[in-house]
């Protein structure tokens, strides 16, 4: 398993889109075949930033839905919205205390 941080900063004008396009789509994205949970959050002292959790079985995994039409569909209602350049970290989750 391995975690998939996402960064994205939008317009804020936009932040109302595109928390309605999250919403419409957050439960596909989640039930992706290899997700293994997701989550959205956003910064507490810009409320232009938000960053995407997701927790994949595999990369091969995070990959087919990188290639599917929900991601593309997905994406490219997202992107124009932004006004920063998004980033995205693959990582390992080493320590987790509950």
């Amino acid at each position: 398993m391995f975690v998939r941080i996402v960064k994205m900063q939008f317009h804020g004008k936009y932040i109302d889109t595109f928390l309605s396009i999250f919403e419409a789509k957050k439960n596909s994205i989640r039930n992706s075949e290899g997700c293994l949970l997701l989550e959205l959050y956003q910064d507490k002292n810009n409320a232009e930033i938000f960053f995407t959790y997701s927790y994949w079985e595999t990369e091969e995994a995070l990959e087919n839905y990188r290639k599917s039409a929900l991601f593309k569909n997905v994406w490219q209602q997202t992107k124009k919205l932004f006004n920063n350049k998004p980033a995205a970290w693959s990582v390992d989750k080493k320590v987790s205390l509950p």
